[in-house]
């Protein structure tokens, strides 16, 4: 089931996939590329890492908006846009941050940042462009946020060959498809397979759930030392533009569209058995095994009446 694509002036775009898959990777240089052709484009780090724009900086980290704001408020101060925004060649970024470990729930501070957002004007800005870079694989409701509440047009999905990069992926269309029953608006666009080796999971993943691939960026040397050394590929007439230009050109276009989730089995059944061992044989455990020691039948003191 499909819908025609959105029809308002900034497409609103939830970028969700599993830690490490190259969500942010694959943002900074589609993001860089975008401005280069005329768009005017905001990215978004959704990521408590705030990883997301330090590609795109060269590898500096900028200022979150959560960690801003604290520190505004206990100053009676207020945040400005010059306190959390920056820009690059024409992409302007900014990461909403979060809590450090164990004094806080990330999707709480999720919230936090686009309640501030909203503030801060978020809707009157006047981009054609809006990226968000979220982490599919914490499932808590604030990182649902733009598929719950209508946040955004449509998300795309990044991931590999490899099964829990597509378990993620698989997750997020479900998350979508369940939405979408319940009278939500948003849709998958698509799948970004990145590290692709060739071995083809992704490819049949996307096909079984009915979505297309907008891009495959291969596992390449030459991609992953550059990007290790915070330098963008995606530079207009580079070794890698046609690849970059091309998902442009296909994030712009691509209509939402209701995906169809996999079950477990369905999802296993894309990849080989000894890849996932679908030939081992659930074994139960006994009381024996759990105690390490034989277990002794002891005689039951219950008392049964006759008659009863």
């Amino acid at each position: 089931m499909m819908q025609d694509a959105p029809s308002a002036a900034t497409q609103v775009i939830a970028i969700y996939g599993k830690g490490g898959i190259g969500k942010s990777f694959t943002l900074a240089n589609l993001s860089y590329m975008m401005a280069q052709q005329g768009r005017r484009v905001l990215l978004i780090g959704c990521d408590p890492k705030s990883d997301t724009t330090s590609l795109l900086f060269g590898g500096r980290s900028c200022p979150t908006i959560i960690e801003t704001s604290s520190r505004k408020k206990a100053a009676g101060e207020q945040v400005k846009i010059g306190d959390v925004c920056f820009k690059r060649d024409g992409v302007y970024a900014m990461e909403l941050g979060g809590p450090e470990v164990g004094r806080g729930c990330g999707g709480r501070g999720i919230i936090h940042g686009f309640e501030l957002l909203e503030k801060l004007g978020f809707h009157d800005w006047g981009f054609d462009y809006v990226l968000l870079d979220f982490l599919g694989d914490v499932v808590c409701g604030g990182f649902g946020l733009p598929i719950a509440r209508d946040m955004c047009q449509k998300v795309i999905v990044v991931g590999s060959n490899d099964l829990q990069s597509l378990y993620v992926a698989n997750n997020v269309c479900s998350a979508v498809d369940y939405f979408r029953r319940l009278g939500g608006n948003v849709g998958v666009a698509g799948m970004v397979i990145n590290k692709d080796d060739g071995t083809g999971e992704a490819q049949a993943f996307a096909q079984a759930a009915g979505i297309p691939v907008l891009a495959a960026i291969p596992a390449h040397e030459d991609i992953r030392r550059k990007s290790a050394n915070y330098e963008i590929v995606g530079l207009p007439g580079g070794r890698w533009a046609p690849l970059f230009e091309a998902l442009a050109e296909q994030v712009a276009i691509a209509p939402p569209v209701r995906p169809t989730p996999l079950n477990q089995e369905a999802l296993l059944g894309l990849f080989a058995g000894d890849a996932v061992g679908r030939n081992v044989v659930l074994q139960p455990a006994t009381e024996e095994d759990m105690c390490a020691a034989r277990v002794l039948v002891r005689p039951s003191l219950e008392v049964i009446y006759e008659g009863a």
